[in-house]
């Protein structure tokens, strides 16, 4: 489907936003999550309306670059993975779209020289901290946002995730786990460069020491540390500094959620609600959306009054009966 073609619209009253890139070109090094490998990772500047694009710079240069696009996703198995026609892949690209959304930066282009983005320290406050010190400039080109017209939802057994019409961008997500230091964690926040630089970014991956063994073996979590990941044994987190926040495990699942949405190609106004979903759901929920066109339209993004994301601190989300 060509998104492009769709007609855009301009509800707001206001001056259009314009696009963004960065000033400068960023750079770092770090182990990939899953293959263990140390990625060189450069982030460059980008023309106007070219979008997020990925080039592995360990491949011919004839076969790759991969849009970074809901339609390129080939695997959501413990990460978000793309490839392009030719099966060249760049995965665990999750924290890094996540940043590039909560800065609000729409072209750039990230050169790997392997296949996976770096984890850092499992969030994404390290890719924001190095997209501040570029800083951004804009571009002559209007911003557009993907506004939804009537709710789709994606399920699987009891997990789910839907999408509803809102005049404001929020995300509203609830996790269960059979764990004492995790349990049942929900939160609600609006989807707005504050709120995520200030309550999202810097939550990290998690996961369980007992299943360490079987990940490995499967070819996952490679790299997986202490240094870029919450563990949890037998219901105690064993790394020495604690949590960052109380609840950053489900903080954690909305910066997943908010990285796997901007493969929408543009920030998305509407209300996204589930429970215990993750990247197979997110990037199910953007094939739903697209495939309806009754569900969606391209807008341009306007100068309105700033969310106020004061007014969301402690709020409980808003779960579905």
């Amino acid at each position: 489907m060509e998104l492009l073609n769709r007609t855009v619209r301009r509800i707001a009253s206001g001056r259009a936003v314009r696009q963004k890139t960065i000033k400068r070109d960023i750079e770092c090094t770090g182990v990939a999550l899953h293959s263990g490998d140390t990625v060189h990772m450069r982030v460059c500047a980008a023309a106007a309306n070219s979008g997020i694009r990925f080039r592995r710079t360990d491949c011919n240069s004839s076969v790759n670059e991969i849009d970074a696009r809901y339609d390129n996703v080939v695997d959501t198995r413990l990460c978000t993975a793309i490839a392009n026609e030719h099966g060249v892949k760049a995965s665990t690209i999750e924290h890094l779209m996540a940043a590039l959304s909560g800065s609000e930066v729409d072209n750039v282009v990230v050169e790997l020289d392997g296949e996976e983005v770096p984890v850092m320290d499992g969030s994404a406050a390290p890719f924001v901290a190095l997209i501040e010190q570029a800083g951004l400039v804009e571009q002559n080109a209007p911003r557009k946002a993907v506004r939804i017209l009537r709710t789709v939802s994606v399920r699987d057994g009891s997990k789910f995730l839907k999408i509803e019409p809102s005049d404001r961008a929020i995300v509203n997500l609830e996790i269960e786990f059979d764990c004492e230091s995790i349990g049942r964690q929900s939160l609600a926040l609006p989807i707005c460069k504050e709120a995520f630089q200030g309550d999202v970014a810097d939550a990290r991956t998690f996961g369980f020491l007992h299943e360490v063994e079987s990940l490995r073996a499967a070819g996952f979590a490679q790299g997986g540390s202490l240094e870029n990941a919450v563990v949890l044994s037998q219901g105690e987190i064993l790394n020495e500094e604690g949590l960052r926040h109380k609840d950053e495990f489900v903080r954690h699942k909305i910066l997943d959620c908010i990285g796997d949405l901007y493969l929408a190609g543009a920030p998305i106004v509407g209300a996204v609600s589930g429970s215990c979903s993750g990247h197979t759901l997110n990037n199910s929920l953007l094939r739903a959306l697209f495939e309806d066109e009754r569900a969606w339209v391209w807008e341009t993004v306007t100068e309105d009054e700033p969310f106020d994301s004061n007014a969301w601190e402690g709020k409980p989300a808003l779960m579905p009966a």
